[in-house]
């Protein structure tokens, strides 16, 4: 593995290879940029008694007063720099609140959030610390905890909103099942566990790294992209096991994903999405590159394609991706490039190429399916994407280096306190410990694997 694929993977090693400084772990950063951009706002939020911003013909810094925030539906935008959330109304596009949360999320689940989340006690499954916790999407308050082993965690509700299925990576190598119904005896706690570590993984790794997990919309199925195992895991949530196993093969013109362990080149699967429809999937490489499968039988995915950036157009160091709402076109983040490649599912390959101006990791769509909301981290902004037009048509303000976002049909209850914390936060102002999250390439300040 090279310097950078280690730097891409382990954001907060120091300069001596080493973890990030326990003493920062736990402390929300806040960057210059946020810094100056908010100063202004925040000082006459702060002397008015209140925070406020776009939502009631503020700045730009992304607040708004209660008065400004009727329930409904909301894309929830989770601001690494400051531990703060945005709270956007996708029906103006407006940033309506920002709360200080004490903690921040990189890829909260949202495949199915948006249509399971209807009332202020149905939880939100975040990525915070080592391992997820549930809050409530009417106070953001915590509300379930599950600790994992490992500092690098991915979670996906199923269907039903019964489960969430956890993918813990290095040094853990596990996969969770948690039970997320609200009126079960066990709810928020793993009721099934499979450890993969005797698997073994490339190199010297010490297990395959599972890395993310989508979930099939029958329910029955979830796929697991393996980093350091080269395999696509096919799991069976009831009972909870594997299925089955693929060996991905090295994709042709993508980078080498794989040095580690003294191989030049690897699959290095690592993130996934499966249609709506649920035909078909798709799968990010550490090299580069994206796949297609079919997945007609759920529990047998079949590689149809693989595309690069040399031979297709795709976008540079693609990371995740969102599929749209007929299941036709995939939405593949790809920061290298500072774009969103579009992917024609049908005709396997890469149709387009979205400019946001910026870095952008992952993204979600708001609850009517009618638009993906893509946090840039490097800008301080939320790109809207239309799904019918397939084109970039507003940009958001939101809180201080954006990452992992997620989707609700309710709205969280006003919080002064909250958002007065944010508005300091803003400006630097130390409010505070917060939770960190693991994010690939750029990460909240102190977190560790």
């Amino acid at each position: 593995m090279t310097d950078g694929d280690e730097t891409r993977l382990y954001p907060n090693r120091d300069e001596r290879g080493g973890a990030a400084d326990t003493a920062d772990h736990g402390r929300s950063s806040v960057s210059r940029r946020g810094l100056l951009a908010g100063s202004a706002t925040a000082g006459a939020a702060l002397t008015a008694g209140c925070p406020s911003g776009p939502g009631d013909g503020g700045t730009d810094t992304g607040t708004a007063t209660g008065s400004e925030r009727p329930g409904g539906d909301t894309v929830v935008v989770f601001n690494t720099g400051d531990a703060t959330v945005s709270l956007i109304d996708p029906a103006r596009d407006k940033v309506v609140d920002t709360q200080h949360v004490g903690l921040s999320a990189s890829f909260p689940s949202n495949q199915y959030a948006p249509d399971l989340t209807t009332a202020g006690e149905d939880p939100l499954w975040l990525n915070v610390g080592r391992g997820v916790r549930a809050v409530a999407a009417g106070s953001l308050s915590e509300v379930a905890r599950v600790e994992t082993g490992s500092g690098s965690n991915w979670q996906e509700l199923t269907p039903d909103g019964g489960s969430v299925v956890v993918s813990a990576r290095e040094p853990a190598h596990r996969n969770l099942l948690v039970d997320a119904d609200r009126d079960s005896e066990t709810f928020g706690e793993a009721v099934g566990a499979i450890d993969r570590a005797d698997e073994g993984g490339r190199g010297d790794r010490s297990g395959p790294g599972p890395c993310d997990v989508t979930v099939h919309p029958d329910g029955e199925f979830a796929y697991v992209p393996d980093l350091f195992g080269d395999t696509l895991t096919v799991l069976r949530i009831d009972p909870f096991e594997i299925e089955r196993q693929i060996d991905v093969p090295t994709p042709d013109g993508g980078d080498s994903g794989g040095g580690d362990g003294g191989t030049d080149a690897a699959a290095a699967p690592w993130m996934g999405t499966v249609a709506p429809s649920g035909d078909r999937l798709i799968v990010e490489h550490r090299t580069g590159t994206e796949s297609v499968w079919d997945t007609s039988d759920p529990a047998a995915p079949a590689l149809l394609a693989q595309l690069t950036p040399d031979a297709d157009g795709l976008g540079e160091g693609a990371l995740t991706s969102e599929v749209g709402p007929e299941s036709r076109y995939g939405y593949v983040f790809t920061p290298g490039t500072d774009d969103v490649s579009v992917v024609d599912i049908e005709t396997e390959s890469v149709t387009d190429r979205i400019d946001i101006g910026g870095s952008a990791f992952a993204g979600t769509w708001d609850p009517a399916r009618e638009k993906l909301y893509v946090p840039v981290q490097t800008s301080d902004e939320v790109a809207v994407i239309d799904a019918d037009a397939r084109e970039l048509v507003e940009r958001i303000p939101v809180g201080s280096a954006p990452y992992g976002a997620t989707a609700a049909r309710v709205r969280p209850e006003p919080d002064e306190s909250a958002s007065l914390l944010a508005a300091m936060a803003a400006v630097g102002l130390d409010v505070g410990e917060a939770d960190t999250t693991y994010c690939i390439g750029n990460c909240a300040c102190g977190h560790q694997i």
